[in-house]
């Protein structure tokens, strides 16, 4: 049993090898042996652009023939008599290359001149140039007449010998008969891809179409001017660009070609990044050659495959995952086969997931400002992905860990025993008195003989609320004593550290109860015998709720509070990293003083006293009973604002103490500790991520609607960690709940939408605490009124924008990009300039709507904290 996770990371390894080569392999094509017919050729490089003015050397013309030539190239295509292109002709002398020769026809009529005079001129010189093209897709773009186009051709042919034509859209020579009475042969352009044809029927759709035109024009010639199939960019209806379908298709096609004497000319020698602007993801790869010149494929091979580096990926992934699920079969040797079987296909999903983002980017063209953004996207990825791996280990644990050895039960004291005295300290601010009567009234029925309980109110400013409290502790006798202190800085922990200095001198222990707590009789009596062991420091019981019953918001509220009790904490006490909270917790007396008391600087006081103990060498306790219930906040304000304290107080004591969390730092903390401190606030610093990604995801979103020339679609791998982390978060909280938390089906809904209403919260927090060097106390209101309806969006107002927001550009992005995706050359002639993927912009709205739910969430848990009924559905 012991050997048998190595086996199984061992079998787990190989099945992702080996599912990784079937997916990448190749499917098997005819491979090509012969000429081409002719090429389109564009000799500019990755770092060129004719829209930027910059432009190919004669140097850089010639390399570029002679790898043309080299390939069995006859012909090659220019489309431009100007700009530094015309002097491919005379180099492609050198190589035995012949020209057919175009002129670009725009809107700009002097340019258009200045084309036309020089392509006339180098087809009366150059001897190579053997037919010509007055305008490549003039009409189709809408940017000439007909009768306009027809006058240039006119002048072209009164001048030269060669036949001359015009390049257009299979549908422009279809609805437009009249054009083909001023050319001698036709030039079409046929082009699967923009026709959202799947790979296996492209090849019979361009046949299909070349039958057409030849039976409409029998006694014209047909050249089909650009035909091709990109190798990467974005789905097209069944369309898929990969490089695999690239080389099917060109094999193919260069042997029906010949079969059938057509004449073309294939789209093209080399991949032109810069025409992304302009044809969208897809527009730079169209080329035999990438851009640096390095072919893609050999035309004699029968394969292809889609991702040149697969087999090093594939190495990578697995040997990494190997080795990270031999670290964690080595160093937790206490989980069920069930355990270890889910935790290694994490590990080996996060692996594959980083080497895949890593790698994919290497196949696109980027330039510096797109790297910067991946490299953060890379980053961001990698940050998720911890937090994914670090909530399986969580869920790994609870659910199959076989033994656990740190399990605390509530004690059956012996009368015959030893009593410290514990001193219990309430701190309360401005609270209504009868809810602070209420606690004192449970603290006077405890069982246990030796206590005295401080009551300290610090700072309240009404004196009906404090004088009525001093009044009770008389009532309730000597063990009752009670202090009023104004001013008195410090917060909660500065009275805390007033009522350390109140303490009883032979008081052995510090109990803290929060002013609204009701207790067991049994709680000291059955916590104490712990402090035995010299070694405990504090001894900590659930913090737990009342009066929730009936109400629906405070239902949600409970159960949620209860999740981390029952999970979180459980996770942390087997290797003594509990998060000490400031109620129901008991710590001796001389180590909080040794420690130096309670941390006026913090608003988390309580848990940055925990760690400081623990630093001291002390160990925890935690027992999973509630011995005392308090009330849940009364609204969703009060719920955020709580939240909030805790994550900013979060982040102050990680400022003043990472350097105690590195790895090989003495710090007195164990690496257990150290990694449940960082571990366990973590997932808060993925609530502050996705409100960073959905701020950009909003930012980009404007730029795809109102933009689109110049924004694209993000890869859909760097999509997945988010939507993943997202679901997993939603799944290990129902998973754990319904394992470990004694709560029905609706209960866990409901503590799951209150978990998930707290991200933007969160976020704000963990941002706030990052950047700015303090806060005021956030104090957490009890007894409030219910607020108004309207409050119900108020209190959200944040999250509801936000969600609106979200949800309006989901909803532009799958209208403009999805419903009314546009095609190439459709039946009305419409302009195409950027034909985006319908696939990607699902992809994109659906997860724009995932990560909108946290907001959607904040916003319903504040309708509901406001609806009228207070009865709970929830029960």
């Amino acid at each position: 049993m012991r050997r048998l996770p190595f086996f199984l990371l061992l079998l787990i390894g190989a099945i992702h090898a080996a599912i990784w080569s079937t997916w990448e392999l190749s499917k098997a094509h005819n491979p090509w042996f012969g000429t081409i017919n002719g090429v389109s050729f564009s000799p500019y490089r990755a770092n060129q652009s004719p829209e930027k003015n910059k432009h190919p050397s004669i140097t850089e013309i010639d390399e570029d023939l002679s790898l043309v030539a080299a390939i069995g190239v006859r012909n090659i295509r220019i489309y431009s008599t100007t700009e530094g292109l015309e002097k491919s002709i005379m180099e492609a002398k050198k190589y035995g290359l012949n020209v057919t020769l175009g002129a670009w026809i725009g809107k700009d009529k002097v340019k258009n001149d200045q084309e036309i005079a020089a392509l006339i001129e180098l087809a009366n010189t150059e001897t190579n140039v053997v037919r010509v093209l007055v305008g490549n897709e003039s009409l189709h773009r809408g940017d000439v007449t007909l009768d306009e186009l027809a006058q240039y051709i006119k002048e072209v042919k009164d001048k030269i010998k060669q036949p001359v034509s015009t390049a257009e859209a299979r549908y422009i020579w279809i609805n437009k008969p009249q054009l083909a009475q001023h050319v001698d042969f036709l030039t079409v352009h046929l082009l699967p891809y923009w026709e959202r044809t799947t790979i296996e029927d492209a090849i019979p759709f361009v046949l299909e179409q070349y039958d057409i035109l030849e039976k409409t024009y029998p006694d014209k010639p047909i050249l089909v001017g650009e035909v091709g199939w990109p190798s990467n960019g974005n789905k097209f209806g069944g369309a898929v660009a990969s490089l695999n379908n690239q080389a099917s298709f060109l094999k193919d096609w260069l042997s029906e070609a010949r079969k059938r004497n057509i004449d073309y000319f294939i789209i093209e020698a080399f991949d032109q990044p810069w025409k992304k602007k302009i044809e969208g993801t897809v527009g730079p790869y169209w080329g035999l050659f990438d851009a640096n010149r390095k072919a893609k494929f050999q035309l004699s091979s029968a394969h292809a495959d889609n991702n040149p580096t697969w087999i090093k990926q594939t190495a990578l992934s697995t040997l990494i995952g190997m080795l990270l699920m031999l670290l964690f079969a080595r160093g937790f040797r206490n989980l069920e086969i069930k355990g270890y079987v889910f935790y290694f296909l994490v590990i080996q999903g996060a692996v594959t997931l980083l080497i895949r983002s890593y790698f994919l980017p290497q196949q696109a063209y980027i330039g510096v400002g797109g790297l910067s953004i991946l490299m953060i996207m890379l980053l961001a990825q990698l940050a998720l992905i911890t937090v994914v791996l670090i909530n399986a280990f969580e869920f790994t644990e609870l659910l199959w860990r076989k033994e656990w050895k740190r399990t605390f039960k509530p004690l059956i004291v012996s009368k015959n025993r030893d009593f410290p005295k514990v001193s219990i300290h309430v701190a309360c601010y401005s609270e209504p008195p009868d809810l602070v009567m209420n606690t004192l009234n449970h603290l006077a029925l405890l069982d246990y003989p030796n206590f005295e309980v401080l009551v300290i109110d610090n700072n309240t400013p009404n004196p009906e609320d404090w004088r009525p409290l001093q009044a009770y502790c008389k009532k309730l006798g000597a063990r009752f004593r009670f202090f009023h202190i104004e001013p008195w800085a410090g917060f909660k922990a500065g009275a805390l550290n007033f009522g350390v200095d109140q303490t009883a001198a032979d008081a052995q222990m510090i109990a803290v109860i929060d002013a609204d707590y009701v207790v067991e009789s049994n709680w000291l009596n059955s916590l104490i015998p712990y402090f035995d062991n010299p070694k405990v420091g504090f001894v900590q019981a659930p913090q737990d709720h009342r009066d929730w019953q009936g109400d629906a918001f405070k239902t949600m509220l409970n159960w949620e509070y209860a999740g981390f009790f029952n999970i979180g904490m459980i996770h942390r006490n087997e290797r003594n990293a509990i998060i000490q909270h400031g109620t129901m917790t008991i710590i001796r007396k001389h180590v909080l003083v040794e420690s130096g008391g309670w941390g006026e600087w913090s608003i988390c006081e309580d848990t940055e006293l925990g760690m400081r103990m623990m630093k001291l060498g002390y160990e925890s306790v935690y027992v999973n009973h509630s011995f005392g219930h308090g009330v849940v906040p009364d609204s969703f304000v009060a719920y955020k604002t709580q939240r909030f304290r805790w994550a900013y107080g979060a982040v102050q004591i990680l400022r003043r103490y990472w350097r105690d969390l590195l790895p090989f730092n003495k710090s007195g903390l164990t690496s257990a500790q150290k990694f449940h401190f960082i571990t366990g606030w973590l997932p808060w610093f993925a609530d502050s991520l996705h409100l960073v990604f959905s701020l950009l995801a909003i930012m980009w979103s404007m730029g795809l609607v109102f933009l689109p020339e110049y924004f694209e679609f993000p890869m859909p791998v760097f999509l997945f960690s988010v939507l993943i982390l997202f679901l997993l978060k939603i799944a290990h909280g129902l998973i754990l709940y319904k394992s470990l938390v004694r709560c029905n089906f609706k209960q866990r809904i409901g503590a799951a939408i209150a978990g998930i209403a707290l991200t933007h919260v969160v976020g704000r927090a963990m941002l706030a605490g990052l950047f700015s060097p303090g806060k005021p106390f956030l104090r957490t209101p009890k007894g409030e009124n219910k607020p108004a309806l309207m409050r119900g969006f108020l209190m959200a107002r944040e999250e509801s924008l936000m969600w609106l927001t979200m949800w309006g550009y989901a909803a532009l992005i799958f209208n403009n990009y999805y419903v009314q995706s546009f095609t190439y050359g459709n039946v009305n002639g419409d302009i195409v300039r950027y034909a985006p993927d319908s696939a990607d912009a699902l992809y994109w709205a659906i997860l724009l709507v995932v990560q909108s739910l946290p907001y959607l969430a904040a916003l319903l848990l504040s309708l509901i904290n406001v609806w009228p009924s207070k009865r709970s559905s929830l029960k």
